[in-house]
């Protein structure tokens, strides 16, 4: 499971954030209060703001770092069940995990739907206007085309249900960069069986991991992310094969 705190060391910008670039940006709009750029009401009635913040998250603005390569290399090595994310910014595929190993629990920036006739197009198809500053529309109904993120006031994707069953079949869950306070997302920590270590790697005690109450086999990793994973990865004795695995993502990359 993992949150905004795995993208945050990639310079994914926190648009709640004063005195960031985005948050700036995004004053010019009047918004009533920060999270209404992701209220499917606020939506309908003004996109502009919405498409100024996924001008800056679209997928290829930022690279994925060690917490992205160290879930590919779980999946490399045939240990990675699932990866709940709740962070639309893509690097998770970026960094090569399937998409078939990915519940978006927040949705992605992959696909998206015309708001009106229901038209789907590929991501890659909004990029152009994205990029300009325009908000997309559909050549067949001009209704707006809006990126598959789930907003509020919105259903959560099918596959966020459909692999729930996955929780009682892990024999370990790691929890990584999230606050654990968004439902239902936060409730899945506690979906695995209570003899099943949970590792929290994260800047504080979170959920299940800040009450009296937390497992006994529960462990916490305190301080930055990063850290923590390579922490782990070295204690696992994958150091040099999760650089290698990095290194090559970052040579092809040249190449492309």
């Amino acid at each position: 499971m993992a949150g905004a705190g795995i993208s945050t060391p990639s310079g994914i910008p926190d648009f709640r954030s004063p005195g960031s670039g985005l948050y700036d940006n995004l004053q010019q709009y009047n918004l009533p209060y920060a999270e209404a750029i992701f209220e499917i009401n606020f939506f309908h009635r003004n996109p502009e703001p919405f498409f100024a913040l996924a001008k800056e998250l679209y997928p290829g603005n930022y690279r994925p770092n060690v917490t992205h390569y160290f879930v590919r290399l779980l999946h490399e090595k045939g240990l990675l069940l699932r990866m709940y994310t709740q962070n639309i910014d893509g690097l998770e595929r970026l960094a090569g995990i399937p998409p078939k190993m990915l519940v978006e629990a927040h949705g992605t920036f992959a696909t998206a739907t015309c708001t009106v006739c229901r038209r789907t197009y590929e991501g890659e198809e909004l990029r152009s206007d994205v990029m300009k500053g325009t908000v997309p529309k559909c050549p067949t109904c001009t209704g707006v085309v809006k990126p598959d993120i789930v907003f509020f006031g919105e259903e959560l994707p099918q596959n966020f249900f459909k692999y729930l069953t996955d929780f009682p079949l892990a024999d370990l869950l790691i929890i990584m960069g999230t606050s654990l306070e968004v439902e239902p997302f936060a409730s899945l920590s506690g979906a695995v069986r209570g003899s099943v270590p949970r590792l929290l790697i994260n800047r504080d005690l979170v959920g299940p991991f800040a009450w009296s109450s937390s497992r006994p086999h529960d462990v916490a990793q305190l301080g930055d992310v990063v850290s923590g994973v390579e922490a782990l990865a070295d204690a696992l004795g994958w150091t040099q094969e999760l650089k290698a695995l990095m290194e090559n993502a970052s040579t092809t990359k040249s190449e492309e």
